[in-house]
């Protein structure tokens, strides 16, 4: 089983990624305020679907991935350097917060549901958490890797969930606070930045498994 410290440690950086600006965010924050927060929660249904899929692939692939040294180290270094170009985005001149909607044209809950699905899979973001991130968290000691993924990933769902129902709850507000207070739009850019600054040295500093 996990331990109490290596789950409050993994929660911490799952928290990191899910208040990191991305995709996911985007995708429902847009939904939310041009189609409503109806349309919102069904996005973020299919957000938390991508994330299973994540989980189930990560437990059947994992054990690949950690045989073929090489195979990891290359996933590692490009889950570093996603991470930065990420950090640099947020805070390059001409950058755009993430509570800034983009056009998503109406469509039914059912499209709504497959397009955030379709969004969630090819996230490179939750790929890095999933293949270069997570894998730190797993000791030998704790029991079954299997386990111990499903332990985790179930964590990273439960707070991926509960921060992007806030999101789809609240978008609307939030963006009106950033467009009428142009301080916490600069701030909120640099927070995004230094968390996955962070990540990322984290991640470039933890030894292979």
């Amino acid at each position: 089983m996990v331990d109490s410290v290596t789950l409050i440690s993994f929660s911490l950086v799952a928290l990191g990624i899910v208040c990191a600006p991305g995709p996911n965010m985007m995708y429902l924050v847009s939904c939310s305020i041009t189609q409503g927060k109806k349309a919102g929660f069904f996005s973020l249904l299919s957000v938390v679907t991508g994330f299973i899929v994540y989980v189930i692939a990560t437990i059947l692939g994992l054990d690949f991935i950690f045989k073929t040294v090489l195979l990891y180290s290359a996933i590692k270094i490009a889950g570093i350097i996603y991470l930065l170009w990420m950090a640099w985005n947020a805070v390059k001149p001409g950058s755009e917060s993430v509570f800034e909607p983009h056009d998503v044209p109406h469509q039914t809950l059912k499209k709504l549901y497959l397009n955030g699905l379709m969004t969630n899979l090819l996230n490179p973001k939750i790929a890095v958490l999933y293949i270069s991130l997570l894998p730190q968290f797993e000791h030998p000691q704790n029991g079954p890797l299997a386990l111990q993924i499903g332990v985790l990933g179930t964590t990273q769902i439960i707070i991926s969930f509960s921060v992007n129902l806030l999101i789809v709850l609240f978008a609307g507000q939030v963006s009106q606070m950033l467009r009428e207070r142009p301080v916490w739009k600069k701030v909120q850019k640099y927070f995004m930045a230094t968390v996955l600054g962070l990540l990322a040295l984290n991640l470039a500093f933890v030894k292979n498994k």
